[in-house]
């Protein structure tokens, strides 16, 4: 394994990239490289393998997606680069980036592989070809068992998450997965923590790859982190009086377990809360929806495991709470890593009992500095304990398959005296559906605007999410 060599530029320009992908990389936004990128990029487009350790929102997936990328023979129609997700969500976003990424060149096709849909019309889209894939270990392995997918030209393998696939048992499918690829390929491994899992998973599928981390703990200028002691029993009180006092406008609330994160929704729920649950054990609309729901501010409160939320895109997260503490300080540190992004603070409540004393000591160490505990007798619900949701989300039958895109959606609601386009929010579009999230004020407009009208020239049914 190779060490990680200085880095010496930050500008994209600097790097051996074509003209149309800089300029695309530039209307993107893309300005100048995270740390990540600046360490792992060059390695990358020199075609060597790669381990990098970086959490979430490091602008990881600019990395390989920009290598993948820059080596693609766009004229060869086969399959040249495999990008293996633990999750669909997070598929899904990896799906998305690269496909923005690509806009430089036309006649790029990506496909998303996943379990939890359809596999029949997969095995359509495979029939047609495609440059690039992106899936979870289990839905691949089963196209590769039925020859439906070919990766004998594939160039480029990326593991993303791969310490969260270990942990979720994919061991032996990726192995499987790789083995149906050339000996020749380029194999770049990204991870939020470094465990042995993953030091034997590079040394069986990796030649002498380069090691890059970029520092995964966090300041207390951007996080202001508070433990509060609580005994099992009162331990769900508490989490109600957390919210009635800090009454963030988004949250996250960390369960060890499935069980616990749907018992959490529910309790919170039954008292008055607007929560979503989010867990392995849920069908996969339920989990667009839940994510929808709280992605576009229409739901304030994410009830989820680590697994669930890893690839989570979520903007402007106020608090994270961790109902339960992790078993292992690295993600801990991950955790709380999804507030307190882009300058402004962040907030991360965790709750502890007696027994949790050596998880809070092993947090002290690795953070190199002692937790702060906040005293429960400061807490104190304010006069309008709801925590209100500033929007709310429009679900329309027609999606991806219908050819709809976002710009379509929001001309169709801010034609002629029709809506703000500032009160329209992010917009999610799947392949038979799509969510949109309109300001409270306006929801009742937009559904009966979009009823009334076309999208694309047909009508689709249209209905608020509750």
């Amino acid at each position: 394994m190779s060490k990680e060599p200085p880095v010496t530029t930050t500008d994209f320009s600097n790097l051996p990239l074509s003209p149309a992908m800089l300029a695309n990389l530039v209307s993107l936004g893309y300005q100048t490289m995270t740390p990540i990128q600046a360490a792992s990029l060059p390695t990358v487009l020199a075609n060597q393998d790669l381990i990098a350790q970086a959490k979430t929102g490091s602008g990881k997936t600019a990395v390989f997606g920009i290598g993948l990328l820059a080596k693609l023979n766009v004229p060869l129609f086969r399959v040249q680069a495999l990008v293996l997700c633990p999750t669909r969500e997070l598929a899904d976003q990896v799906g998305k980036e690269i496909r923005r990424l690509a806009r430089f060149t036309h006649n790029i096709k990506l496909l998303t592989l996943c379990g939890g849909a359809p596999i029949g019309p997969q095995f359509g889209s495979l029939e047609h070809g495609a440059h690039i894939i992106v899936g979870t270990p289990g839905r691949i392995l089963k196209h590769l068992s039925k020859g439906s997918l070919q990766l004998d030209n594939v160039t480029t393998l990326v593991l993303d998450e791969a310490d969260r696939m270990l942990d979720m048992g994919f061991y032996d499918d990726i192995a499987a997965i790789l083995a149906a690829t050339p000996g020749t390929r380029q194999t770049l491994l990204f991870s939020a923590t470094y465990p042995d899992s993953i030091k034997q998973l590079s040394a069986a599928f990796q030649k002498t790859p380069l090691q890059v981390s970029v520092e995964a703990t966090h300041s207390d200028a951007d996080i202001k982190q508070l433990f509060f002691e609580t005994t099992p029993a009162q331990r769900l009180t508490l989490l109600a009086e957390i919210l009635a006092h800090y009454q963030p406008e988004s949250s996250v609330i960390f369960c060890n377990t499935k069980l616990a994160c749907q018992e959490v929704a529910d309790a919170l729920t039954q008292q008055g809360f607007h929560a979503q649950a989010l867990h392995g054990d849920m069908e996969q609309k339920d989990r667009d929806r839940a994510l929808a729901l709280f992605a576009n501010k229409s739901c304030p409160i994410l009830v989820a495991t680590d697994v669930a939320a890893r690839g989570l895109d979520i903007k402007d997260l106020q608090a994270v709470i961790n109902y339960e503490l992790a078993h292992d300080p690295e993600v801990h540190i991950h955790r709380i890593g999804r507030t307190g992004r882009a300058g402004k603070e962040g907030l991360a409540l965790s709750l502890f009992t007696p027994s949790d004393a050596r998880k809070v000591t092993l947090i002290e160490e690795y953070q190199h500095r002692p937790v702060t505990y906040g005293d429960v007798n400061d807490l104190h619900a304010k006069a309008d304990t709801e925590i209100q949701a500033t929007m709310e989300t429009v679900c329309i039958s027609g999606g991806r398959k219908d050819k709809i895109r976002p710009g379509d959606i929001l001309g169709a609601l801010t034609g002629e005296a029709g809506i703000d386009s500032q009160d329209v929010g992010k917009i999610d579009i799947f392949d038979n559906h799509a969510y949109v999230a309109i300001t409270s004020a306006m929801a009742a407009k937009a559904v009966k605007r979009l009823a009334d009208g076309k999208i694309k020239g047909k009508k689709f049914k249209v209905r608020l999410l509750q």
